[in-house]
């Protein structure tokens, strides 16, 4: 079965975006393993807000919503929207149930990229596989936290962690089950 993989950038009190949705203190100044991430994956698992964010800044640096990254099987996750662009898949409805039926498809690990309540509802699921996040050196102070009271304990097993000059550093947990 395919890993779904929660992976993003995550300020180091916990914050995935800051209190007007910026997210200007994610470094970009070097790759920080992502090409290598990028390998293993072949769809990427996406909500609404997300999406929209990611397609606004393709727009305006040439096509790419995330620089360097191959072409992937986008999953939209949404209720909302009608459309999503050429090639990528709306899902609207039993997304939770077409997650797993996605999952169990060849291919691939999968990506999920973004949108809290996406990613809080696949955490409560019990969908995600493991945890990459890129733990930045700033502290904002407020904005969306990477998670919400939950009712329940998820216990995580270190894979793997890595320093980088910059303060940044990338660790990897596997969810256990």
């Amino acid at each position: 079965m395919r890993k779904l993989i929660l992976g993003l950038a995550v300020t180091l009190d916990g914050y995935i975006e800051g209190p007007n949705g910026e997210f200007d203190w994610c470094f970009t100044d070097q790759d920080y393993g992502l090409n290598e991430f990028f390998t293993g994956i072949d769809a990427m698992f996406v909500g609404r807000k997300s999406y929209e964010v990611a397609q606004q800044f393709a727009e305006s640096s040439n096509g790419d919503a995330v620089p360097g990254m191959p072409p992937l099987t986008e999953y939209v996750f949404s209720k909302t929207l009608k459309s999503v662009k050429h090639g990528a898949v709306l899902i609207a409805e039993n997304a939770m149930e077409e997650a797993r039926k996605i999952k169990q498809q060849p291919g691939k690990d999968i990506w999920l990229y973004g949108g809290a309540s996406l990613m809080e509802a696949m955490m409560n699921e019990g969908l995600v596989d493991e945890l990459w996040l890129s733990v930045h050196p700033i502290l904002l102070g407020g904005g969306r936290p990477l998670f919400q009271q939950s009712d329940h304990r998820t216990y995580l097993t270190l894979i793997g962690s890595k320093t980088y000059p910059t303060g940044l550093v990338s660790v990897r947990y596997r969810v256990d089950k």
